[in-house]
Order: structure tokens, then sequence, then C-alpha cells
């Protein structure tokens, strides 16, 4: 196979990955950043402590985070038909994708609202702050550092869950590599696939490190 023959796979299932990536994390963190906050809020040393409904959310989210991604993918086929209209390709696999990251992404941003000075808090409150008060202007600028760290870890361990997406026709890279890198024999192809995920991966880590080091310096 030339390599011209090989670009025109690589780019479109290049682009196939980062759409998968890209939208399942928007989806995750959109989803999951008021759900951290509200566990941060009704935790037990919380802003309003409802440790009964904690306990059912904590319970929920750590079964989903428990359940490994190919099995995930599995259990959510006849969601992914329901939710879009088809079971394979790059946008059902969005489906199995955020589901798997909501939770995960959850509990880091849960743990890093815990790691904001308390001192801080009790300040806001004794200057009358309300609840809603202290989560806009203390609690979500105080981590933002940490929230965009968590979210490229976030993107990162997309990319490795896109590529096992494609195994069950998932679309992307790891498509990609399956069909022609495994059942074909076409060895290059599966090499440069893996060369382009890494590089994917190598610039997320980059510009996620460079946002994170900016906001922290403001």
């Amino acid at each position: 196979m030339s390599f011209d023959a090989i670009m025109d796979l690589v780019l479109p299932s290049t682009l196939e990955t980062l759409y998968m990536v890209v939208l399942s994390a928007l989806l995750a963190v959109v989803i999951g950043l008021p759900l951290a906050i509200l566990l941060f809020v009704i935790r037990e040393d919380g802003l309003n402590p409802i440790s009964g409904l904690y306990r059912v959310l904590d319970v929920i989210i750590n079964i989903l985070r428990s359940f490994p991604f190919i099995i995930l993918m599995i259990v959510v086929l006849p969601l992914s038909s329901l939710l879009v209209g088809t079971k394979i390709g790059t946008t059902a696999a969005i489906v199995p994708l955020t589901i798997s990251a909501f939770p995960f992404i959850t509990r880091l941003f849960e743990q890093e609202f815990t790691n904001v000075p308390k001192g801080l808090i009790d300040a806001a409150k004794s200057m009358g702050s309300t609840n809603g008060e202290i989560v806009r202007k203390v609690l979500i600028p105080e981590s933002m550092p940490g929230i965009i760290a968590h979210v490229t870890n976030l993107m990162i361990m997309l990319v490795g869950y896109s590529a096992m997406a494609g195994t069950i026709g998932g679309g992307g890279l790891g498509n990609l590599a399956i069909r022609y890198g495994y059942y074909r024999r076409e060895e290059f192809v599966l090499w440069i696939a893996v060369l382009v995920i890494v590089i994917i991966v190598q610039l997320m880590q980059w510009i996620g490190t460079k946002i994170s080091t900016s906001i922290n310096k403001k």
C-alpha cells in the first residue's frame, strides 16, 4: 500500500477519533461538573449536608466506574441505537464513551473541590455569601487549574477508549488499526495509527499543561 493511500485512510480516521474524544469529553464535563458540585455541597462536611442523598449518588458513581469499558460498550449498544439510531460508527461510540467518562471526571472534580482551603470557604461564609456564590466565586476559580488538568487526563483516557471502541465498529484510529493492521496484515498502517495516537496524546498533554499553568499563575 502506498504512503498516499495510507494517508487517505489515516486522516479521516484521525478526525473521527478527535470527534469522538472531544464530544464525549464535553458531554462528560457538562454532566460531571454539576454533579461534582452537588456531591461537594451535600457531603457530610459540605455546605449543605444531605448524607442520605450523597450515599446514594456515591454508590451509583462507584458502580458506573467499576464497569470495564469493553463490557460497557456491549451493554449500552441498545441505548446507542435508541439515542442515535445505530449501534456502530463514531456517533454511536460517543454514548458508551460518555457514560464511562462522566463518573470518572465527577469523582476527580469532587476531589479537587475538597482541596480548596477551608479557610477561604469559611471567610466567604462570614461575609454572608450564599452557597451559590461560594461555588461560583470561590470553589470554581480556586479549582480551575486542577479542573483543566483533570479534563486533560480525561481526554487522554478517552483516546485509548476510542481505540477500543474501534474494535466493535466505532470508527477512528482503533478501527483502522484493526481492519488494516490486524485483519489485512498491513503492519505499517498499524504502526502509523499508533504513532498518530501517541502524537495526539502528547499534544493534548502539552496544551492542557500550558493552560493549567497559565491559569495557576493568574
